[in-house]
């Protein structure tokens, strides 16, 4: 997966929860990694609205929704902290992409975390 956009590229995604040691580092290299593959399917589709952006987010938010049974399993969880810095970084990611406007609610809806 090749990322494009330099923003991107030099940002340390997750890094509040790398540097908490409730969050086990493998699951938020997880959650890196779903965060990256939203840019790259984000550089690979170009939405043009609100819309498009949203649907990719959906799909990335979704495969966070599964992590958050390993998280449970492994004595951890998505609570608030984990919650915040995970919206956080979908925000950068719209932002990053020209998507200032987009709805921080929107951008996580199906959140069950």
């Amino acid at each position: 997966m090749r990322i494009t956009n330099q923003r991107v590229v030099e940002h340390a995604f997750l890094r509040q929860m790398y540097d908490d040691p409730y969050f086990p580092d493998p699951l938020v290299d997880r959650g890196r990694l779903i965060l990256l593959r939203l840019c790259a399917r984000v550089e690979a589709e170009e939405p043009t609205d609100l819309g498009g952006l949203y649907a990719l987010t959906e799909a990335a938010t979704e495969r966070f929704n599964a992590l958050e049974g390993e998280f449970v399993a492994a004595g951890s969880e998505i609570e608030t902290v984990a919650r915040e810095c995970i919206c956080e970084e979908f925000c950068f990611v719209a932002s990053a992409y020209g998507f200032e406007d987009a709805d921080a609610e929107k951008l996580t809806a199906v959140r069950d975390w």
